[in-house]
């Protein structure tokens, strides 16, 4: 199929027009043949204020353009989410789209399960890989066809509060790991807590063992430690990781961060009770709804010294079995479209999954944001992307273990790679 001139009216298609257009392109649903109201539904993350106001102005302005299809919105909690879609895989309880993440230990689990459609006839059709940026069509094309529609490109940095850091005597930002530590125990000495995490969902921690992985191993030994087959146990550079992970949670870390949630870490940055935290490009507008001033807001790289930034990416993904996969495919066009970033604005990400949109005015850190993506020579990824689920939750355990004092730093590697050779 050609792909189609974007226009406004597009989006206005009837039933009967989908019914005649798009056959060819569905994945096996019944929408097309059946014609009539479509009801289409969408399993997402749940949703603080602003992401709650921006997604359901993207579904009130796709729905008033197309009077026919209705979007039914499913909210759940990250582990939730994720254990839903694995107990529906195979069954008729899968919606028509779902929001994941990209990467092979996480959205490539759902692609080999089953669970995602490719959609290459969907990106023929509307020719969504000439309007998004290289960096989230990577995340659609990385199994082979095209499996999802970035939703979202994150970009991970350090937010840092700037009256904090004023407080503590702190006049330049880091530009390397030990100014980061030395920073650190200034914020310390001053009576600040350094950084917080919430050590209850394994994820929030990992941000922190990733980029010290990062800053330890160098760039190309790390790529061989996460998605190559380099020896954890091997590799001095992991040891030095752990070891620092060590050093920042006995040190430098909020109290008692093992026992809360990222939602409580969250509220001690925007109530001022921490000076840093590893968060990701959304995390700006929740900080100032969550009290931060903006004007006390900052941002800058993890100074792993490799010149490469930190993020993941976002997507939704059309299920096999959807019942209206042509008019999932009619939202997923308008979600990416000009007119459905600008419904979505800032409140998931600073930066658009279209190339042709411009960042907001008025985003918070907008600017900062385009300076670190444009200086950044590469992309590491979050592990839990990188690796399998069950290595996954090794990872966790022995990064817990090692937080806890049960586990060496000096082992933390070679336990790790033990798991490895035996189950992979």
């Amino acid at each position: 199929m050609e792909a189609h001139v974007r226009k406004t009216t597009r989006f206005a298609a009837t039933a009967g027009v989908l019914a005649l257009g798009l056959t060819a392109c569905s994945s096996g649903g019944d929408d097309a043949a059946e014609g009539g109201d479509q009801t289409v539904t969408v399993w997402t993350l749940t949703q603080e204020e602003a992401q709650k106001t921006a997604w359901d102005a993207l579904v009130a302005g796709f729905e008033e353009a197309n009077p026919g299809i209705t979007i039914k919105t499913e909210e759940r909690a990250t582990d939730a989410h994720k254990d839903a879609l694995r107990q529906a895989a195979g069954t008729d309880s899968l919606p028509d789209l779902y929001r994941y993440w990209g990467g092979p230990g996480l959205g490539g689990e759902l692609v080999t399960a089953g669970v995602s459609a490719d959609l290459t006839s969907f990106y023929d059709e509307y020719g969504w890989a000439d309007e998004l940026t290289p960096a989230a069509l990577a995340n659609a094309t990385q199994y082979d066809g095209y499996h999802g529609v970035p939703f979202i490109q994150a970009t991970e940095a350090v937010f840092y509060n700037k009256a904090l850091f004023e407080q503590a005597g702190i006049t330049e930002l880091p530009t390397s790991y030990d100014d980061l530590v030395a920073a650190a125990q200034q914020l310390k000495d001053a009576g600040i807590t350094p950084m917080t995490f919430g050590g209850t969902v394994n994820w929030h921690v990992m941000r922190l063992l990733d980029s010290l992985i990062e800053t330890e191993c160098g760039a190309d030994t790390a790529d061989e430690l996460t998605t190559g087959d380099g020896d954890w146990g091997a590799e001095a550079c992991v040891t030095d990781a752990f070891t620092e992970l060590e050093s920042w949670g006995a040190d430098y870390l909020n109290p008692g961060f093992m026992g809360i949630s990222n939602d409580d870490a969250a509220q001690l940055f925007y109530s001022g009770q921490a000076a840093m935290t590893i968060e990701g490009d959304w995390y700006g507008p929740m900080a100032v709804d969550g009290g931060l001033p903006q004007e006390d807001l900052g941002i800058f790289t993890f100074p792993t010294g490799t010149g490469r930034t930190y993020g993941f990416g976002e997507l939704l993904y059309l299920t096999p079995a959807a019942k209206s996969p042509d008019a999932a495919a009619t939202f997923l066009d308008y979600m990416v479209s000009p007119e459905g970033q600008e419904k979505l604005g800032t409140a998931f990400a600073s930066i658009s999954v279209n190339s042709s949109v411009e960042p907001a005015a008025d985003a918070p850190l907008g600017a900062d944001w385009q300076a670190i993506i444009g200086a950044g020579e590469g992309l590491y990824v979050n592990n839990d992307q990188n690796f399998s689920t069950a290595e996954t939750t090794e990872y966790w355990r022995i990064q817990n273990s090692v937080l806890t004092g049960e586990l060496d730093p000096a082992d933390a590697g070679a336990e790790f790679q033990k798991w490895r050779d035996a189950n992979n």
